[in-house]
């Protein structure tokens, strides 16, 4: 497995995305994941399969200290009481006594980042996450969160995929020492099908959808795509046995102005245009 490193956290490249995944789909798909080589895992307690992820994680077999987990705090939970109380239930839903990266998953514009930074940093003090980051967050957001944080803001989580300019928050992530972890990766399916993709795969004996997860390796960014299939679990690894040519790239990021953004709930913020 291949890394993103940042402020002296070592992100695996391709993770697995967990949102949507339920019961014992969930708890199977986990499992199957680490024993399959994954060791990074993405789970919100807004997800509601936090306790899922928990046992896949027992089941597997694998050793803690060779797992990456990931959790979130969600937009209604980020004054101090809350975030603790949220925190506290996402550890006692996974059994774990610390997860590795905490994010807060989207912002709320009516509690500062004053508030929330605070709360952010305070679960790393405590032990309870090894690494705190961001998601969901603009360019505008980062400078305001870096202003106030007390400990390194390790990743910014963020929508990301051939079909969406992202340039300007990659940008700012990059001037903070920030990794990006790409959440959507293949675009909700949109990947699958897609004229240049499918032309880039068949020229590497690759899918679409291993061609859109290099495109992301190969401009630094760390990945999540989700999924409950092995056969697909298997096949997002296989990513870093080839190499997309500076065209071929160049083809890939010129699709970046369909702007199709995938993932636009009523509390996101105003995003960054290209």
């Amino acid at each position: 497995m291949q890394y993103v490193e940042a402020h002296g956290c070592r992100i695996p490249t391709i993770g697995l995305g967990t949102m949507t995944l339920k019961e014992d789909v969930c708890v199977q798909a986990v499992k199957t994941a680490l024993q399959n080589g994954y060791n990074h895992i993405d789970t919100a307690n807004f997800y509601g399969n936090e306790k899922e992820n928990g046992e896949g994680f027992r089941q597997s077999g694998v050793k803690r200290e060779d797992m990456f987990i990931t959790t979130k705090v969600r937009e209604n939970n980020l004054t101090p009481e809350n975030f603790q109380k949220s925190l506290d239930q996402s550890l006692a839903n996974l059994q774990l006594p610390y997860v590795d990266l905490l994010l807060i998953h989207w912002n709320n514009k009516d509690i500062p980042f004053s508030v929330s930074i605070p709360s952010l940093c305070k679960a790393k003090k405590d032990g309870k996450a090894k690494h705190v980051g961001v998601a969901n967050f603009t360019t505008k957001m980062l400078d305001e969160a870096w202003a106030v944080t007390t400990e390194p803001l390790v990743c910014n989580q963020i929508e990301m995929h051939p079909f969406i300019n992202q340039d300007k928050v990659l940008a700012a992530s990059k001037k903070h020492g920030m990794a990006v972890v790409a959440y959507c990766p293949i675009a909700r399916g949109k990947v699958p099908g897609a004229d240049a993709l499918e032309r880039i795969g068949k020229a590497h004996g690759k899918s679409a959808a291993q061609v859109s997860l290099r495109y992301l390796v190969q401009r630094g960014v760390s990945a999540i795509p989700r999924t409950a299939t092995p056969d697909h679990m298997k096949a997002n690894l296989d990513v870093f046995d080839f190499q997309l040519s500076e065209p071929e790239m160049a083809e890939l990021k010129a699709l970046n102005a369909t702007n199709m953004r995938v993932v636009n709930p009523p509390h996101a913020p105003v995003w960054d245009t290209p």
